[in-house]
């Protein structure tokens, strides 16, 4: 095989690699526990196993979480008259923007509106699955 590099630079490559994946290799045995245990076994009491984690920052779920949100809070008089002159003024002004473009104004409210919906589309045929080339194996 023809290699575009000159031997010795493979060989040092080679021996590097080689020795990378030693060290690695003796680092893992070094820092393994002295015994291992089986799914479900209990740690060692003398405490050099990890011992779990205190986590004193953690807060319980709220209420709130649980449970979803509470219920909107019911406007007072006030705000609810605030809120319906703002909706009639947005009205009122839908109304002369269209005066002014010389257009049919829009229906301010939902009563107003003509009972006559428009007509849906027409419902297009159901789709039929195309016929199986071949039999299922």
């Amino acid at each position: 095989m023809q290699w575009s590099m000159p031997p010795l630079v493979l060989r040092i490559v080679a021996g590097l690699i080689g020795l990378v994946a030693l060290s690695a290799f003796a680092l893992g045995i070094v820092n393994a526990p002295q015994r291992g245990r089986l799914p479900g076994e209990r740690p060692a009491a003398n405490g050099s196993a990890a011992t779990p984690i205190q986590a004193t920052e953690a807060t319980p779920l709220g209420e709130d979480r649980i449970e979803g949100k509470p219920p909107p809070v019911p406007l007072t008089e006030e705000e609810q008259a605030r809120l319906d002159a703002a909706k009639q003024a947005k009205a009122d002004a839908e109304v002369a923007k269209a005066a002014l473009a010389g257009t049919a104004p829009a229906l301010a409210s939902p009563a107003a509106a003509p009972s006559a919906a428009p007509a849906p589309p027409p419902a297009a045929p159901p789709a039929e699955p195309p016929p199986p080339e071949e039999a299922p194996h």
